[in-house]
């Protein structure tokens, strides 16, 4: 203990309410499923559950804003996901970007 580094999770049976231990080399901690999209309720498209809508790849409803990660996809909701569909959304954010050029 007091190192950094996690050695094993203390487990509990929730209908027996038995305690084990179990030694582990580490956690994936999840934090919830209710995506953290209130801030754009009445500007960006949802679905039923709260998850902003995408139209083409990562675009939104909206023109100009793009749309990764968590607060999109409810199936996988993992870091690593973000942080590809981080990935995509900056690729076509440029890709609009350059658009706009052509049409100034």
């Amino acid at each position: 203990m007091g190192d950094g580094k996690v050695s094993g999770v203390k487990l509990q049976d929730l209908k027996t309410h038995t305690t084990t231990q179990r030694p582990v080399d580490g956690v994936f901690v999840a934090i919830g499923h209710t995506p953290n999209t209130d801030l754009f309720k009445g500007q960006l498209e949802m679905d039923a559950n709260g998850y902003i809508a995408r139209k083409r790849r990562s675009m939104t409803n909206v023109d100009g804003v793009f749309v990764a990660g968590d607060v999109h996809d409810h199936t996988y909701r993992q870091a690593v996901t973000a942080a590809g569909y981080g990935s995509e959304a900056a690729i076509d954010a440029e890709r609009w970007l350059a658009t706009q050029e052509e049409r100034s």
